[in-house]
């Protein structure tokens, strides 16, 4: 939508103070500013009275969203094709009765648009189990062709979230717990969003600006509790939780949300050196920072009124409210001195610029990098992106010599998530349409390739608790013994009802029924729950080979798990199509994912990471700490893979520190063996440990991922370029090259092996600190 509207030359200092304040404010929901009723939109007294107390508004959020926090469904929501209505109905009231100044419709997207109609793809953590950073900007920019075309302006996207803990409820919406991984999909995730390459570019009317989530920390929060404080120094803010950030400023992301989380004590919302002195004035990025919902009135904890805490989120550099009260007293903050109204004009100057950024007021500028961009997929075409990116998240962690299932077996199906199709959707997802004809279970799959005659189903259990049948197990043994193999489907859940209740952010307010993930949803045990480990003796009882699949959005402790099933396979929620995803793998043995992230190998060894620092302690003396199943392990039965020795040009694995700062590379390469009879598509990454005089390394770090294809019986050359991101250092957030010595490897090893590569950036005098 563009409208004409022109300000004035000099922005928003001359405009009136409410209106100023006005654009500063997200304080509405849209699915209570307008309302469909009888096949039309209706703006709401509420939008009335927000648009005669301001002039207008600076953002909407919301006016799609469809779930049980907003109670939007089917029968009561905006239709996908009418959306269109639905925020010009919006616009024109704001434009007509208001300052004429248009309004910027914000909508989540989490992992797809939240709305009717949107497609709905793999969490966050099942695009990192695939590290296929190609095939996420081709999402992206799908779900924002999806998203613009309904007219939304701006998406909420996750990303920035690094998982530190698993007992952390939103560990879905992470991409890994290793920065490099998480950086580089996000920067992909932005790029694809939003068609840009840096914070001046224009986004045209394909594309939609991202405001990334949640600047800083948040996933460190102490034991797992979501928004509890970020206790980490600066070296592990900058080499951990800064990193996915830095990438995507530099792909040109339009904002920034600022977390609930404190750091150090500081909350995030309220940190200056964060807001402005790390991201813009440290990066050079001039965006817009949006608080994240409510979490300006949360600063009523450390400040003595409304007005104090809006002027400590306006003065650090929070730019746009959400559903705050705090900034509609930024009048009496500015009367009283607690912020300067030049720090207000700031702020509604970012704003406007977005909008201007958009198109909002006239076409875009003349020169936008997207000019001769190919559009994004649809249609048909989409649908194959997701379904790629479902398969893409199976990780085959054992195969225990039972897979693939051959055809004409009798497979016994059981466990609480082999038929619950959104035990596979993750958390925050719009109802799905009925009948849904793009979905499908474990079992559905499994029926559709072998026959309702040769496939046998018991559920066993809930996922926390056992069933009210008493005969529940006796069901999964019955199943199990006349069967071939049995495949038991266990995990978690991020599903929400209509009738759960929610805080006044959205997040789940005391766990649902079987709820066992999602935003509200941090668990003190990730243990599987012994009902499910019942149900597992109960399959393994009847003498039948016992497949595991683990459906879940969190790391999980499967060391109890793993004796007692002969194979097993870990999917993040992989989306609707997850249930085909999973047959596939273990029919086709197409299974190529990789684990984004550490499994632990118990509860008390908890937070653990596969880069956590070395340790002068032995550890524990009741738990084996390395049980654990770290980042990247997978079975990629008959790929191997291989540093090429790099005597004979050992020049390539050293670059002088100024030739990486501007833009040398050392270069190593990987030679990936296919001997399998099928193409295999498989993500290769390369680890290493940094050795830096007095700093305590990392176990291993993931220094760089590439996804390839080796034909059957090929062996396939895969370079790798490695440059300031790769060799950097990250202590202050953003790539620094410094003399530096490093042992890379490609081997599923926590530490280095003997074959380890050394690479070197070196000083004016061709030397690192470590060999002096």
């Amino acid at each position: 939508m563009t409208l004409g509207t022109t300000l004035p030359a000099d922005g928003a200092a001359s405009l009136p103070l409410a209106t100023r304040i006005g654009q500063v404010n997200q304080r509405l929901k849209g699915w209570e500013a307008v309302r469909w009723v009888d096949g039309a939109p209706r703006v709401t007294d509420v939008l009335r009275r927000e648009v005669d107390r301001w002039g207008g508004l600076g953002a909407l959020y919301g006016v799609l969203r469809a779930d049980p926090w907003s109670a939007v469904r089917w029968d009561n929501g905006i239709p996908p094709e009418r959306s269109a209505e639905a925020y010009a109905a919006v616009q024109d009231h704001v434009t007509t009765y208001g300052d004429g100044i248009p309004v910027l419709f914000v909508e989540e997207a989490p992992h797809g648009l939240m709305a009717l109609g949107g497609t709905t793809l793999p969490v966050n953590l099942a695009l990192g189990a695939g590290m296929d950073a190609d095939l996420t900007e081709e999402l992206a920019a799908a779900v924002a062709a999806e998203a613009r075309a309904r007219g939304t302006h701006v998406a909420l996207v996750s990303g920035l979230d690094v998982l530190r803990d698993p007992r952390w409820g939103r560990a879905e919406e992470c991409f890994s717990e290793d920065p490099a991984l998480a950086a580089l999909l996000v920067a992909a995730t932005v790029r694809g969003m939003q068609g840009t390459t840096s914070v001046g570019d224009p986004i045209d009317d394909r594309h939609v600006a991202v405001v990334a989530k949640h600047l800083a920390g948040q996933g460190a929060g102490i034991g797992g509790r979501n928004g509890s404080g970020a206790p980490v120094g600066p070296r592990e803010l900058g080499e951990i939780h800064l990193r996915p950030a830095h990438a995507a400023a530099r792909a040109g992301v339009a904002g920034f949300m600022a977390a609930y989380n404190d750091v150090d004590g500081v909350p995030c919302s309220a940190n200056e050196e964060l807001l402005t002195g790390t991201i813009r004035q440290q990066w050079g990025w001039d965006g817009v920072v949006m608080a994240d919902g409510t979490a300006i009135d949360r600063l009523r904890d450390s400040s003595p009124d409304p007005a104090f805490a809006a002027a400590l989120a306006l003065r650090a550099g929070v730019d746009l409210s959400l559903w705050d009260e705090a900034f509609t007293h930024l009048e009496p903050a500015i009367e009283r001195g607690l912020v300067e109204e030049a720090v207000l004009d700031r702020a509604a100057d970012r704003v406007l610029a977005l909008k201007r950024r958009l198109g909002l007021f006239g076409a875009p500028e003349a020169g936008s990098s997207e000019a001769d961009a190919p559009g994004a997929p649809a249609g048909r075409d989409l649908v194959v992106l997701v379904d790629r990116a479902a398969r893409q998240s199976v990780v085959l962690v054992d195969d225990g010599g039972v897979l693939p299932l051959r055809p004409g077996r009798t497979i016994a199906v059981v466990g609480p998530n082999a038929d619950d199709l959104d035990a596979q959707l993750g958390d925050y997802t719009p109802p799905r349409p009925v009948p849904d004809q793009a979905a499908s279970t474990v079992l559905s799959a499994l029926t559709a390739r072998f026959g309702a005659d040769r496939v046998r189903h018991a559920e066993g259990s809930r996922l926390r608790g056992p069933l009210a049948d008493p005969d529940a197990l006796d069901a999964v043994r019955a199943a199990s013994a006349g069967a071939d193999v049995c495949v038991v489907v266990l995990g978690g859940t991020s599903r929400r009802t209509y009738d759960d209740e929610f805080a006044d952010n959205g997040a789940v307010d005391g766990p649902a029924r079987d709820t066992t993930n999602g935003e509200g949803v941090d668990l003190s045990s990730v243990a599987l729950p012994q009902a499910q480990l019942d149900v597992v003796r109960a399959a393994r009882s009847a003498g039948t080979p016992v497949v595991a699949v683990v459906l879940d959005g969190r790391p999980r402790a499967l060391t109890e798990l793993r004796p007692l099933v002969d194979a097993l396979l870990v999917v993040p929620f992989p989306g609707p199509s997850g249930g085909a995803a999973v047959v596939a793998a273990l029919c086709d043995g197409a299974a190529s994912g990789r684990l984004p992230a550490t499994f632990p190998a118990a509860d008390g060894v908890m937070p653990v990471a596969h880069d956590e620092r070395m340790e002068t302690a032995r550890g524990y003396v009741d738990t084996d700490v390395l049980r654990r199943l770290p980042l990247g392990t997978a079975l990629l039965p008959g790929v191997t893979a291989r540093l090429r020795d790099a005597v004979p040009s050992a020049a390539a694995t050293t670059v002088a520190a100024a030739a990486l700062a501007d833009g040398g590379v050392a270069t190593v390469t990987v030679e990936v063996t296919n001997a399998g009879p099928d193409t295999r598509s498989l993500s290769v990454p390369l680890y290493a440990r940094r050795h830096e005089p007095g700093i305590r390394p990392r176990r291993r770090q993931l220094l760089a991922v590439r996804r390839v294809t080796v034909a059957a019986g090929a062996t396939a050359a895969v370079p790798f370029a490695l440059g300031l991101d790769e060799l950097g250092s990250w202590a202050t957030g953003a790539p620094l090259a410094a003399p530096v010595t490093l042992s890379v490897w490609c081997t599923p090893e926590s530490d280095p092996p003997a074959d380890a590569l050394p690479v070197r950036v070196t000083d004016q005098n061709g030397a690192t600190p470590w060999e002096r």
